[in-house]
């Protein structure tokens, strides 16, 4: 039974609301997904209900961002107590930093003679972890650019006027926090990192898991990060990194993970909190 441990809704830079993603999940015959919105748990318990309707196991998740070595790097959280106090508190302080970089965006749009409120890219984001694609939307809603490619190329890209760097917690403190609050913590799309020697240097500081299959690896990518996961000991895991009908082009079923793959993940969770107590949905969901 195929699965995707991969997938965004509205909570974060997503379009689909939780119910929208079960239903779309059941309409493709998923056995399991997890939700992995950017630094939130928001969206989990929605989602956690309206897959239990649906039939579909899920899985509680998140995407951290964080940083090594000056890199960006996305670890990906499974299996989580969406009540864990300490991940809770780091995950507002993300959002806090998401919600000023709006203001900075806004501000540097402005200084270009683009009258966009922050309150505009707010009110359109409506959940508590913003980003740039709530801003690229913005833009295109206020007729400022055609769509979202214009906006990230002419505005919101690196080195564009429009750019904010992001504050980001460490790789070894984002790892650390998905353990605490009982997860296991998997590196996503490696490839988007342009540098295959760093996930030896993430697996070194308690990586459980390698986002091998991704719609931006292709065959070649695939067969090269199973065997990487294989030699450093990391389950090999993937998803469709689906954010809605962002760019009328969802991509929810075209990254399928198997059975065995699954159960792999959920092995390496119970090896990694053997003999802990276990609470909150993590619990429900086990």
């Amino acid at each position: 039974m195929p699965a995707d441990l991969h997938l965004h809704t509205r909570c974060s830079d997503g379009t689909y609301t939780p119910a929208e993603l079960a239903g779309r999940a059941q309409e493709l015959g998923l056995a399991t997904i997890a939700l992995t919105d950017h630094d939130t748990m928001e969206g989990c318990a929605e989602t956690a209900a309206a897959c239990a309707a649906a039939g579909v196991d899920f899985i509680p998740g998140t995407e951290l961002t964080a940083e090594t070595g000056g890199k960006e790097v996305h670890i990906l959280g499974y299996f989580l107590d969406i009540a864990h106090a300490e991940l809770l508190a780091e995950l507002r302080a993300a959002q806090a930093v998401r919600q000023e970089r709006i203001h900075e965006m806004v501000r540097r749009l402005n200084e270009r003679g683009l009258a966009l409120s922050a309150q505009a890219v707010f009110n359109l984001a409506d959940c508590r972890s913003p980003g740039r694609p709530h801003v690229a939307r913005a833009l295109v809603e206020g007729g400022f650019v055609r769509d979202l490619d214009q906006a990230f190329e002419k505005y919101l890209k690196k080195d564009r006027p429009a750019w904010v760097p992001k504050k980001k917690l460490s790789v070894a403190r984002a790892i650390a926090l998905i353990h605490a609050a009982g997860g296991v913590a998997v590196m996503a799309h490696p490839a988007l990192n342009h540098d295959d020697g760093l996930v030896a240097r993430v697996a070194a500081l308690g990586l459980d898991g390698l986002e091998c299959q991704h719609p931006k690896h292709n065959a070649e990518a695939v067969g090269k990060y199973r065997r990487l996961a294989g030699e450093l000991g990391l389950v090999a895991t993937g998803g469709s990194d689906c954010h809605g009908r962002s760019k009328n082009r969802p991509t929810m079923g075209t990254v399928l993970l198997d059975d065995a793959q699954v159960t792999a993940l959920r092995a390496a969770r119970d090896r990694r909190h053997r003999g802990a107590p276990a609470s909150g949905l993590a619990v429900m969901q086990a």
